[in-house]
């Protein structure tokens, strides 16, 4: 990727004391949580029809006409198909309907729990992951990132009213992907550290550890976030809701891989490698005596 211009901009080695800002961290992270958590309660989600129920209507003007939407959503206050359509054409004339579904409060009951348990059972499978994978701090890091980024979409759905569908779900699934998998190159680099930098400070292994992924980070969040972008811009209303959850869940989950994950293992503590590793000699140049 040298092609691209931008990447000159990055340094090559960056030596950032992120740990000195995890407790500022810290409190940002707890202070937007506990608002989200609210906001998921009061006012609540605005449950789309996959959810809540109702039809969903496609519908166009003959001849390319322009359609009064406003008197289309206003007008239709029947609980059947057949009498929303002949309300609708009697207030905005005669439309051609390309499409209509129906979801009924059974079936949107059943989908909204279908969606919480794939939440549920994406986060439990990755904290399975992690844990067999790595040691049990480490999976309360990455579940504790995961719980993290999760709850922020949620907070940012409700901020900006965005329509909680099948879709959104979609996306969070997909946010809690981008996150584990950032979280676990952030994990892979920092045990591979521990092993190689037993005598150095925890602290200063970590500070190491991000700085040494972080260019690579930075290249792939933002070359997502690039093409979500064009994806809200482009894809219309449909697709508007989806993006924006992804490009924040992206940058929700780099930010919680960095302060999230990483302090709960300082606080928690960490073995540095089996008994067979032995700590490296450090070579020091002196200049001998004639």
């Amino acid at each position: 990727m040298s092609w691209w211009p931008l990447i000159k901009v990055l340094p090559i080695k960056t030596n950032l004391k992120f740990v000195s800002f995890a407790k500022y961290a810290a409190i940002l992270s707890t202070v937007l949580v506990l608002a989200s958590l609210v906001g998921v309660f009061k006012p609540g989600l605005n449950m789309g029809i996959d959810f809540r129920g109702g039809a969903v209507m496609e519908l166009t003007k003959p001849g390319g006409q322009a359609l009064d939407l406003e008197a289309v959503r206003h007008e239709p206050q029947a609980r059947v198909v057949e009498r929303v359509q002949a309300a609708i054409t009697g207030a905005v004339g005669e439309v051609a309907y390309s499409g209509v579904s129906v979801v009924g409060s059974k079936v949107s009951g059943e989908l909204f729990t279908s969606g919480l348990l794939a939440l549920g059972a994406a986060i439990l499978l990755m904290f399975a992951y992690i844990w067999f994978r790595f040691e049990p701090q480490f999976g309360l890091g990455a579940v504790a990132g995961l719980l993290h980024d999760v709850i922020l979409v949620f907070g940012l759905i409700v901020l900006m009213r965005l329509e909680f569908s099948l879709n959104m779900v979609a996306a969070i699934l997909t946010v809690i992907g981008y996150s584990m998998n950032d979280t676990v190159v952030v994990f892979d680099r920092l045990r591979e550290n521990l092993r190689k930098y037993k005598q150095m400070p925890l602290r200063e292994v970590i500070d190491l550890t991000i700085n040494e992924i972080l260019t690579r980070t930075i290249i792939t969040g933002f070359t997502a976030v690039m093409v979500l972008a064009a994806l809200a811009y482009f894809g219309g209303p449909a697709l508007f809701g989806f993006s924006i959850a992804l490009m924040f869940g992206i940058v929700c989950g780099t930010y919680s891989s960095i302060y999230v994950g990483a302090p709960i293992i300082l606080l928690w503590g960490v073995k540095r490698g089996g008994a067979a590793d032995e700590a490296k000699p450090i070579k020091l140049g002196m200049a001998s005596r004639p």
